[in-house]
């Protein structure tokens, strides 16, 4: 689905990946509504849009409250016309530590907002996009969705949820007019841990050794995707490499991302 002249919804706007795709969105003769919990990271989005901002609506929504985002299509409908689709971006990370020392209210909290955070909105905005003459339905798994990370076991299971999720819909709405994609980022440069309030300690020299892909170049990928119709797209070189390592051994790949990322847990 081309994007020119179309209204989008996008998740997680305020800052980030979510920022980003606004920005290109708009870039594009898109109309964005952007929706995050965070009042002020907004006011810098619209900040960044320039003089684009007319087109641009922002929404301050917790995605993980059913009925705040029940009553998201009509909002954005009020104020744009209509909606044609929407880019479920938001989520969070868990606490660095084993399963075994994740408190419920973690669990809770990145559930809510990974896995029930999209489906509230998809729910939400389904029926609309099946009465325009093209939607789409872009969803943000991770690389971490069919790869397991040591440490971000529950972020893990609500993304590999995210991943069925997509591809289940995209099966059921093969003869309509919506279209659907799964995306799996990698490392990307952003601040995901301090948005999720999660402190870790990564020294300087472990720091130089991750390769990440500037935010604005992830959205350019997202972007193309949705407008290509793509059912599923890779984000960033190690997303790529990994996935070909998980086709091949899956236990492999298991093992080497454990030796990379086991200085992040807890001794």
């Amino acid at each position: 689905m081309k994007v020119q002249n179309k209204v989008i919804v996008v998740t997680g706007g305020g800052n980030g990946i979510g920022r980003e795709l606004v920005l290109n969105l708009l870039s594009k003769g898109a109309s964005v509504a952007a929706v995050d919990i965070n009042e002020s990271a907004l006011q810098e989005t619209i900040a960044l849009a320039g003089e684009k901002k007319d087109k641009l609506s922002t929404h301050i929504v917790n995605i993980a409250n059913k009925e705040a985002v029940e009553a998201l299509p009509s909002q954005v409908i009020a104020k744009h016309g209509t909606v044609d689709g929407i880019i479920n971006n938001a989520g969070i990370i868990q606490p660095f530590v084993r399963f075994n020392d994740l408190e419920y209210k973690d669990i809770d909290r990145v559930m809510n907002i990974n896995l029930y955070g999209p489906i509230y909105m998809i729910k939400a905005f389904l029926p609309h996009l099946l009465q325009r003459p093209e939607g789409h339905i872009v969803n943000t798994s991770s690389m971490g969705g069919f790869l397991p990370v040591p440490g971000q076991t529950m972020y893990g299971a609500t993304k590999a949820g995210v991943k069925l999720l997509t591809e289940g819909l995209n099966s059921e709405l093969l003869h309509t007019n919506v279209r659907v994609t799964v995306v799996f980022p990698g490392a990307i440069g952003t601040n995901i841990a301090g948005n999720s309030g999660i402190s870790i300690n990564v020294d300087a020299s472990q720091q130089r050794s991750f390769k990440t892909l500037p935010p604005a170049k992830a959205a350019e990928i997202i972007i193309e995707a949705m407008e290509k119709n793509r059912y599923r797209v890779l984000v960033g070189s190690d997303a790529k490499f990994m996935d070909f390592i998980y086709r091949l051994n899956p236990q492999r790949a298991a093992r080497f991302i454990y030796d990379q990322m086991k200085s992040l847990l807890p001794k």
